[in-house]
């Protein structure tokens, strides 16, 4: 297949929906929140889980169309993560996506209120769907639980508890890698798996908690052997805050391995699901990455 040409059309997609919705933000709201929320979502790279989103449905044999309001929200959800994570109190970054953090422009205080902002947004939109239904509130499901406490803010609050932590756990970093960057990874998946029904749900969550991990070790990697300009974010800044990750529990070359094992565990389970050829590409693109 080709590959760029599928990851365009899905970009093009979100890209088309994104700006519609920027477009039409509340014209009574105040010009600020909605100036950081634009700034905090634009330029947003890859955006990989809202193609993850469509490349998934695609798989599924469901009408792209339908997954559009949950791909949007999947990736405001992102948004409003990264922004909260270069928060002072945070990891106290200064640069995100090659350009200052939305607390380093707007302030600190107008940095909480806009993740705060995308957060209640994307679930407005989520509900804005016209021909809402049982399956839609099923996947809404899933975007709230893998977002939430005993999700992705359940993976930040387990990070930070172990700042600094002088024992070695394997379980405790794969806790904290499968909640803060793979369910998050794994929610698209599963709101296409419960829009079509629930085929092939457990495949998928195995899949995308696999590719989560592999993708979290290949970010601790970047961060040891990347620079800014490739990255688009300060490098060094893990080892500079004694962060609890993969190089540090398993050492420089030990965290290869592992990311190439859960690479082929990724393989071997799309095997399993037909149709995942995309998917298989995307995670040998993860996998090889650079920034």
């Amino acid at each position: 297949m080709d590959y760029n040409l599928f990851y365009n059309k899905y970009l093009n997609l979100f890209n088309e929906s994104y700006q519609k919705i920027i477009d039409n933000l509340d014209e009574n709201a105040p010009k600020t929140i909605k100036e950081s929320m634009i700034y905090a979502t634009a330029d947003g790279g890859k955006r990989v889980r809202p193609v993850l989103c469509y490349a998934t449905a695609q798989a599924l044999n469901l009408p792209l169309e339908c997954v559009e309001k949950f791909a949007l929200a999947i990736e405001f959800i992102h948004s409003y993560s990264l922004v909260h994570d270069d928060l002072p109190s945070m990891d106290n970054d200064d640069y995100r996506r090659g350009k200052l953090s939305t607390h380093k422009k707007f302030g600190e205080a107008y940095g909480i209120l806009c993740g705060d902002a995308l957060l209640n947004f994307a679930f407005e939109i989520c509900l804005d769907k016209t021909d809402f239904n049982v399956y839609d509130a099923r996947a809404m499901k899933i975007l709230a639980q893998y977002a939430g406490y005993s999700g992705m803010i359940g993976g930040q609050v387990l990070d930070l508890q172990n700042e600094n932590n002088s024992v070695i756990d394997k379980d405790v970093l794969y806790q904290i890698y499968i909640n803060k960057t793979s369910k998050l990874l794994t929610a698209p998946l599963l709101i296409c798996s419960e829009l079509a029904g629930g085929v092939y749900f457990n495949e998928l969550k195995e899949f995308g908690y696999n590719l989560g991990i592999m993708f979290q070790i290949t970010d601790d990697l970047l961060d040891e052997e990347g620079d800014i300009a490739e990255i688009g974010k300060t490098p060094h800044k893990d080892k500079e805050s004694n962060k609890f990750t993969s190089i540090k529990v398993f050492g420089l070359e030990g965290a290869k391995q592992k990311a190439k094992e859960h690479y082929l565990i990724c393989k071997n389970l799309l095997n399993q699901i037909p149709n995942s050829e995309f998917l298989s590409i995307f995670t040998d693109k993860i996998y090889s990455r650079k920034k």
